[in-house]
């Protein structure tokens, strides 16, 4: 076996080894199996012409999902129209009273914490997530995806994204808080009991 067939063979078995990943990577940012087997599609045709270039193979997990990132956005970027702007403005206003998602679910939050109870919430906030996640304008979902979800640091977003460190960092913050909200808002459609209802039933 010539040295081209060795190292495309290499590739396939890394890309087979990561493809869950790398699926599950592409369906975040697509939302549909089809744009996502498209995307996947893509970017491995990408990373096979680079291939030769990446000189410590042990990065290539982090590389690949890179390429897979960056021609999203690429794809996004190319797409951006003037409501996706006015979104991502829109979007900001009424945040200042979106308290700590994290301090409602790790404090007095929850009133029957360790319990079944708190199993099937925990369980419950998982598919909310992934809704609310969805709902998010499209700038700021990507953000949180490339951050929270795979891993990317703020200058290899900016990068990908064509924008300053501190619009990534203003997104991510604005993201986090409206996915907060939203989630905070299903805990007391689905009459989860807080302290802070409980205080206002006792008045």
């Amino acid at each position: 076996m010539n040295g081209k067939m060795c190292e495309k063979a290499r590739f396939e078995a890394d890309v087979t080894r990561l493809m869950d990943r790398l699926y599950s990577a592409a369906l975040r940012f697509t939302r549909n199996s089809a744009d996502a087997e498209d995307l996947l599609g893509d970017s491995l045709t990408k990373a096979w012409e680079k291939y030769s270039t990446l000189e410590d193979l042990s990065k290539f997990d982090g590389w690949m999902m890179r390429i897979v990132s960056n021609t999203y956005i690429s794809r996004w970027r190319r797409k951006q129209t003037h409501q996706a702007i006015f979104d991502e403005d829109l979007c900001t206003q009424d945040l200042d009273d979106t308290e700590s998602l994290y301090a409602k679910l790790h404090q007095p939050f929850l009133l029957w914490w360790g319990t079944p109870e708190q199993t099937f919430v925990n369980n419950l906030l998982n598919e909310e997530i992934e809704a609310a996640l969805d709902a998010l304008p499209e700038s700021f979902r990507l953000t949180v995806v490339m951050v929270e979800v795979m891993g990317h640091s703020y200058d290899e977003v900016a990068e990908s994204m064509g924008v300053p460190v501190g619009t990534v960092r203003s997104r991510l913050n604005r993201g986090r808080r409206l996915l907060q909200k939203s989630l905070w808002e299903n805990a007391r459609e689905a009459g989860i009991p807080t302290a802070k209802s409980l205080e206002e039933q006792a008045k």
